[in-house]
């Protein structure tokens, strides 16, 4: 990976302080990309990954935000603002994810996993366009296998990444004239902090997808990162509103 292909720009990736954030803010910087570290409640996860980063020689800083509130929104770009002065690069990484079988769905269950994963995306959207260069620049929202192989009990949760592949179409079309691209990465099972927690990535079930995976294994979030790196760059300067699947040929 060249040092420089992201020198002089300037990343936000929300929910950086672990897991598949965080692998993309570190690798963002070792290409040479300024980066802001976003994070809700884990202030030493993302300073931990500042920490990795400056230690490498990257530029990074931490900054507090929930991306579910319009409020917070708001004030992490100024932030950003102040830090950097603007943004060429924004990675929408922060999500939640909850399964419930269909008698289980409730507004509740709804509303937490929509207002992070949709609406705070869309209005993390609208604010970070506002400091992107004339020259345009490069959106990654996060997505993921679901949108199109939906699993029992994952519904809801299915549904918000389908409606990220479709912001993701409609934003590259809208935002083409600024020359900002978007583009959507849709990773299948990847081995993290959160997937450990609730015991996806062991026993059963990680086996079932293993077993269905050409590759023969699940992910880890350094496959993924690469291809963020790609994305932000020049290297992918006529690809926008592409959704690109990384499970290791599972389908």
């Amino acid at each position: 990976m060249s040092t420089q292909k992201l020198a002089g720009k300037t990343a936000l990736v929300t929910g950086a302080s672990k897991g598949i954030g965080a692998s993309i803010a570190k690798h963002l910087a070792a290409a040479g990309a300024s980066v802001v570290v976003n994070y809700s409640s884990s202030k030493a996860g993302a300073d931990r990954v500042v920490a990795d980063i400056t230690a490498a020689g990257g530029k990074a800083v931490a900054l507090q935000g929930d991306v579910s509130s319009a409020d917070e929104i708001i004030r992490l770009l100024a932030g950003v603002k102040a830090a950097f002065g603007g943004v060429d690069i924004l990675v929408n990484n922060a999500g939640i994810y909850e399964f419930a079988a269909l008698e289980a769905i409730t507004p509740e269950h709804f509303h937490r996993q929509f207002n992070l994963n949709v609406l705070g995306l869309l209005l993390t959207i609208q604010e970070t366009v506002k400091l992107f260069p004339a020259g345009g620049g490069s959106i990654i929202n996060i997505s993921s296998l679901v949108s199109k192989k939906a699993v029992p009990g994952a519904s809801v949760y299915s549904a918000t990444k389908g409606a990220v592949d479709a912001i993701t179409r409609s934003f590259a079309s809208e935002l083409a004239a600024r020359k900002i691209r978007v583009n959507a990465i849709n990773p299948g099972m990847v081995e993290t902090e959160g997937t450990h927690t609730t015991g996806m990535t062991s026993g059963d079930f990680r086996k079932s997808i293993e077993s269905q995976t050409p590759l023969g294994r699940i992910g880890r979030p350094e496959d993924i990162a690469p291809a963020a790196v790609f994305l932000a760059s020049d290297d992918s300067s006529w690809l926008t509103g592409e959704t690109l699947f990384i499970a290791g040929g599972y389908t």
